[in-house]
């Protein structure tokens, strides 16, 4: 699983459309797969998989290809501080700031 299906019942924030990667019908999908997804529809991926992730996703970064940006959460982070910096992350950012960079969360 990609993320959390708790923080992403929780987090649909002002218009801020939220798609699980099971729903986009990548269910499966390798990593390269996701981010080339995320790519192309200009969302901000966040992800469970902090084992493989991020080195594909600079990778792209690398190459040439876009890269929406990246937050890796941990599943060691407590879901009410996941969401609230999610929320955080929606309220006062755009999507573009986070442009070819892969972060992780709690951002404390």
């Amino acid at each position: 699983m990609r993320t959390s299906t708790t923080i992403l019942s929780e987090v649909h924030y002002g218009g801020t459309l939220i798609v699980r990667v099971q729903d986009a019908g990548l269910s499966g999908a390798d990593d390269a797969t996701v981010l080339e997804w995320a790519a192309q529809q200009g969302r901000v991926l966040f992800t469970h998989d902090v084992s493989t992730m991020t080195d594909l996703a600079y990778e792209r970064v690398l190459s040439g290809k876009r890269m929406p940006g990246v937050f890796e959460v941990s599943r060691d982070v407590p879901v009410s501080l996941a969401i609230e910096d999610l929320v955080l992350i929606a309220e006062c950012s755009l999507d573009s700031e986070w442009e070819d960079q892969v972060r992780y969360l709690p951002l404390r």
